[in-house]
Order: C-alpha cells, then structure tokens, then sequence
C-alpha cells in the first residue's frame, strides 16, 4: 500500500460538533444537555438483584442447625474428594466433629451415574421439577437452611452466598473447609 492511500485513510475521521457552536440553536443545546443528564442518571441507576435476607441470621449463624448435620452433596464435591483421596463420611465427621446425614438430589445423580456413588448412606432426594441442571436445584433446596452444601464450585458458591444462614462446605489444600459456622475450625489436613 503506498504511502498517500494510507494517509487518507487516517485523515478520515468523524467529525462532531460541540455544543457551544453556533450552529447549533439554544433550544437543540438544551434538549442535548437534559438528554445527556437523564442518560447519566440511569447509568448511575444500578439494579441490585438481593435474595432473600433474615434479618435477625445478618451477623449470626444458623442455629436451626445442629449436629446431626444434614449435608447436601454437589457433583463437584464428589469429584474432589475422590481426587484428593478423602472419604465422604469421614473427612465430614472430621470437620463438623459430629455425625452427618448426606444426601444427593435426582439432578445430581444424573450427573454422576457414571462414578457409581451407590453408599447405602447417602440417601436421594427427589425433585419436583424438569430438567437435570443441579445448581438450581441445589439453590432452591438450601432456602430451607436446614442443609449444609458441599460444593467445590465457585459460581454455586457465590449464589449460596447470598442466601443468609446457608453453610458451605468445599475442600480446599486437601482438607475440609466450612464457611459461616463459628464452631467448626476445619479438619486437620491429611
């Protein structure tokens, strides 16, 4: 490309006007400046989507719960355990130092059929609705509070996060982690 093509198409650019030119009338400058005010009005306008807050679980835990636990278990959670060599049942009782009850929904199941979690401990919970995407599920059965998720996700994490008096659990440095309960400490790492 020679040089004078390249040149022009630099020297091509879009041309705007300012709002004091006098080509533009007084009433046109004022529309302009009201229409710049209400675009940066509703750009400071956020939207908050909060989930369901109880107030008086704000700065407390939970104190629906209390050993037994009753764990809801996510895919993720299953996969890492088994990858850091952890037993479900045990590294649990080793962080909550107290007996658990775990349970696995339809959609979770459907998920990992194919790891055959066939423990005649864990017992499956049904669900009422359509589909096999299990965060939701998982979501929707923790708005009862009384379960604790274990996940290793970090987008179910955050979601569950929103929802107050819900704990998580997730295995973090080969060990069990829970969030939002004063008294458990974590297990000792393996």
């Amino acid at each position: 490309m020679s040089k004078r093509k390249q040149t022009r198409k630099f020297a091509v650019m879009k041309k705007t006007l300012n709002l004091r030119d006098d080509r533009i009338k007084k009433l046109d400058r004022d529309k302009l400046r009201d229409a710049k005010k209400v675009a940066k009005a509703a750009s400071r306008m956020v939207v908050k989507n909060r989930s369901e807050l109880v107030p008086c679980l704000r700065d407390s835990y939970n104190e629906a719960l209390g050993p037994p636990y009753h764990i809801l278990l996510d895919t993720n959670y299953v996969n890492f355990s088994i990858k850091n060599r952890l037993d479900l049942f045990n590294s649990i009782m080793d962080c909550l130092l107290a007996k658990c009850f775990l349970y696995v929904t339809d959609c979770v199941m459907g998920e990992i059929e194919k790891m055959i979690l066939r423990d005649p401990r864990i017992e499956r919970l049904t669900c009422q609705h359509k589909g096999t995407y299990a965060d939701d599920c998982l979501v929707e059965r923790c708005r009862a509070r009384c379960y604790i998720v274990a996940t290793c996700d970090r987008d179910l994490r955050r979601r569950i996060r929103k929802i107050t008096g819900v704990p998580i659990m997730y295995i973090h440095n080969h060990r069990v982690t829970i969030e939002k309960m004063p008294m458990a400490l974590g297990a000792p790492k393996i």
